[in-house]
């Protein structure tokens, strides 16, 4: 295992899940970029909050539920907060967003996932690296696109293969997958 370098900072993976879930209410609605900034401003400082106390760098999968943004029948509370505050209701927040989404937020990775039985795609990943050494990121396109995926340093399965192998039981759906680039 490697020493992983001190990184308290959650910024990058906030932002790559926020960056996702804003380009949504920039396409799909009828949200002004005023709106959608102070959508995207409101919910990076909720989710920064929201995870101070659970983002683990030398474990990446501990606390990985509590940082799992979930859309199907219920909206996730802390998109609704931040829809709340520039005048979405919740109703017109599932009318912009997938109506079953999935986002991990976790140290050196964020991925999503459309559908219950859509294949996990990553938005962001970076690679832990030992103590003094500079911390590198990629923004990933969905898979079956050409984009490139850094490999982890760490040998460990990750929570979304994980759960790839045990939780799916039934085939993939096709569904249409939003490209994100920075």
């Amino acid at each position: 295992m490697h020493t992983l370098c001190a990184r308290g900072t959650m910024k990058p993976e906030i932002n790559a899940a926020v960056g996702f879930l804003s380009r949504f209410l920039r396409v799909k609605g009828h949200v002004n970029d005023r709106q959608v900034q102070t959508f995207s401003q409101s919910l990076q400082d909720i989710l920064a909050e929201q995870y101070k106390h659970h983002w683990f760098p030398d474990r990446p999968c501990k606390g990985s539920g509590y940082r799992c943004i979930r859309i199907n029948h219920k909206m996730d509370p802390l998109v609704g907060q931040a829809g709340q505050r520039i005048g979405l209701t919740i109703q017109q927040l599932y009318l912009l967003l997938p109506s079953e989404l999935t986002l991990w937020v976790d140290p050196f990775e964020v991925s999503y996932r459309i559908g219950e039985d859509g294949s996990i795609c990553v938005l962001y990943e970076s690679q832990p690296v030992p103590t003094g050494m500079p911390v590198t990121a990629t923004a990933s396109a969905p898979s079956g696109t050409n984009g490139s995926v850094s490999p982890m340093v760490d040998s460990h399965i990750s929570c979304k293969e994980e759960l790839m192998v045990l939780g799916r039981t039934s085939p993939s759906k096709t569904y249409n997958m939003m490209t994100v680039s920075s």
